[in-house]
């Protein structure tokens, strides 16, 4: 797939999930067959660039290309010089986030909050458009609330705009994540615009990607929750569009060896303090879906120190060994119990 100058390796895109995507999780998803994997959201705000949180969360230091970032905000000079100083800084693709629906992001008037003003919606897009010299995507909701979706609109004026690629999930700001993803709307929008268009929402396996991809004609497909604990999905999605043919689980002795690799970065990238920390989140859902991850995720919740908690990690996939070589995932009915 291409976008801008950029040859994308295949059409399995990571999403970007604040506290989520960060680099050491999408360099791994890159590596492990993600075509296409964006930044968490930074923002537009110059008086918190400097800050440690926002000078992490655009760090792109030895990132597989293209690199990605995301801006949020609402106000178009400022997200076109937001957009001029991550180039500056080595993005190579700037999105532009009108999807996000979290309180406190909406009561900015930025993300999914931006769609109830079209015409800012318009100055914005043509503001950091014209700001750089690289593609500009935007990723965004179907609209505010069902009463008031405007999907097709908002695509419009994207295209219209010079936007390069667009991805839609398919649920209004409303909606949260709840409920199932509006896929007849993303099949709409790209019946109507020329430009790429990605879906996004409730991808959770090869066979609903691919049933996606049919349903909505969309150019590629964006995952997001089920990445977590699970960055090998990008391969076993990839695997089975080219051949339709599903890849077996995991061995045990490969997670082994990339968790070890991903809580190596993970601390390296934090520091010891706060990457012990941080790493719970991921390593909880790396373990939710295993025997025993439930009761190793509260005991594992206690540790304080880098080499403890990786050891601890290292033993519970060893027990795993007990179950076969290969991952055994539990069904969803027996992950809380676990």
């Amino acid at each position: 797939m291409q976008l801008g100058p950029y040859q994308l390796r295949n059409n399995v895109f990571v999403a970007p999930m604040a506290g989520v995507t960060d680099r050491p999780f999408r360099q791994l998803c890159k590596e492990l067959g993600a075509g296409y994997a964006v930044s968490e959201m930074a923002a537009s705000n110059p008086r918190v660039w400097a800050s440690e949180k926002s000078t992490r969360r655009v760090n792109h230091d030895g990132e597989m290309e293209p690199k990605a970032v995301q801006i949020a905000g609402a106000d178009p000079a400022l997200l076109a010089e937001a957009a001029r100083f991550n180039v500056a800084r080595g993005a190579q693709i700037i999105d532009i986030n009108m999807g996000c629906p979290v309180k406190k992001v909406c009561n900015n008037w930025c993300g999914s909050a931006l769609l109830q003003n079209e015409t800012l919606v318009a100055s914005i897009l043509e503001a950091v458009v014209a700001a750089v010299d690289v593609p500009v995507t935007l990723k965004f909701r179907t609209g505010w609330d069902r009463q008031h979706k405007n999907a097709l609109t908002i695509a419009r004026i994207a295209e219209q705009s010079g936007i390069a690629m667009l991805t839609l999930h398919g649920r209004t700001r409303a909606d949260g994540y709840s409920g199932l993803a509006e896929y007849d709307t993303i099949a709409a929008v790209k019946a109507a615009v020329a430009i790429p268009v990605v879906a996004n929402g409730d991808i959770d396996s090869p066979h609903k990607a691919k049933w996606v991809l049919d349903q909505t004609g969309a150019d590629a497909v964006m995952i997001g929750r089920a990445a977590q604990g699970r960055p090998w999905i990008c391969r076993e999605i990839d695997h089975f569009l080219r051949t339709g043919n599903l890849l077996p689980a995991p061995l045990i002795a490969e997670v082994r060896a990339l968790m070890s690799q991903h809580l190596l970065a993970h601390y390296a990238f934090y520091g010891d303090y706060l990457g012990v920390r941080t790493a719970r989140k991921h390593i909880g859902w790396y373990v939710q879906a295993l025997s025993g991850g439930e009761a190793f995720r509260r005991q594992m919740n206690l540790l304080e120190d880098c080499n403890l908690q990786r050891a601890a990690v290292d033993a519970f996939f060893e027990s795993q060994l007990e179950f076969g070589e290969r991952l055994q995932y539990l069904p969803a009915t027996q992950k809380l119990a676990a």
